[in-house]
């Protein structure tokens, strides 16, 4: 079964393809490649069998893959069961830091009760705030302590 959106990276563009090569190229099915042509992919011309220049198919999946995105706004962290930038149930996050400047927002997803992650520059927190009210929390303690392991039990 092949992906939701191909990989783009596997178009060769200065290959001509056939409707069954971008099919075993994508791993979807030959009519899955038809109905792309009847929407925005164009062939070479219209004798059989139907060529499609690399270029083009190319193009064609980038286009889908950009109109695909969903951008999260400020106060938004991105539901992956949801497939939607959802604001976080009582619009409350905890904010844990993962580096010196970098951090992981954590919150849970109003419809599906799912936790939510959103990475963050804790430099520009101020931006990706909106309107939530944030907690920061340390994060745990590692197993090593100054580079030696734990005594093992």
């Amino acid at each position: 079964m092949g992906a939701r959106y191909p990989n783009p990276r596997l178009v060769k563009i200065h290959r001509n393809y056939s409707v069954e090569d971008i099919a075993r190229l994508f791993g979807v099915h030959k009519n899955t490649v038809r109905s792309w042509l009847k929407q925005e992919l164009a062939a070479i011309d219209d004798r059989r069998p139907m060529l499609i220049l690399g270029r083009e198919l190319l193009r064609f999946v980038q286009e889908r893959r950009r109109k695909a995105k969903q951008t999260c706004g400020p106060g938004r962290i991105f539901c992956i069961a949801c497939r939607a930038p959802k604001v976080p149930a009582g619009k409350m996050a905890d904010c844990t830091a993962t580096g010196p400047m970098a951090g992981s927002l954590c919150g849970i997803c109003p419809d599906c009760d799912r936790l939510i992650y959103r990475r963050v520059n804790l430099a520009k927190i101020d931006a990706v705030r909106g309107d939530l009210e944030i907690t920061f929390t340390r994060p745990c303690p590692r197993l090593r302590r100054e580079g030696r392991p734990l005594r093992e039990l």
